[in-house]
């Protein structure tokens, strides 16, 4: 299986950027991470990260005919992209989202996903495990 595994904006900031809410590992870490674990399940996975709302929307389009799932955690993007939400569905590829925080818990505007619109799951407030359990709901489920 073949997952596309996208990252949004500043999340290339992890370690620095607020770490009492998103944690002191840093991007790197959790790329190794993601790698280490989609390998344990026997995934293909491939790591994208943009600030660019554009540059994601033209990667999930790219993604059409070439991936099986994809795992995205859009950041600020989730709850302003309708654009993001359009690719999404455009592609029809199985989606789970994540979030690195509990965004239920946090400020009234992070509350509400427009990506969750088309994902087929979204796992927030488990830090990096939450993207090991975004493989395996995608492996379970396509």
């Amino acid at each position: 299986m073949k997952v596309l595994v996208i990252n949004g904006p500043n999340l290339n900031m992890l370690g620095i950027r607020e770490p009492d809410i998103y944690g002191a590992q840093n991007f790197a870490s959790l790329e190794s991470f993601i790698k280490s674990s989609a390998a344990e399940l026997g995934v293909d996975v491939t790591l994208f990260q943009s600030n660019h709302e554009g540059e994601i929307v033209d990667v999930i389009q790219s993604a059409y005919g070439v991936f099986d799932g994809i795992v995205i955690n859009p950041a600020a993007y989730t709850h302003t992209s309708v654009a993001i939400l359009d690719a999404l569905k455009a592609v029809g590829i199985p989606t789970a989202e994540v979030h690195l925080s509990d965004i239920n818990s946090r400020e009234e505007f992070r509350r509400f996903s427009y990506i969750s619109l088309a994902a087929k799951t979204t796992i927030c407030g488990l830090g990096f495990e939450g993207y090991r359990k975004a493989l395996e709901f995608l492996c379970e489920n396509i």
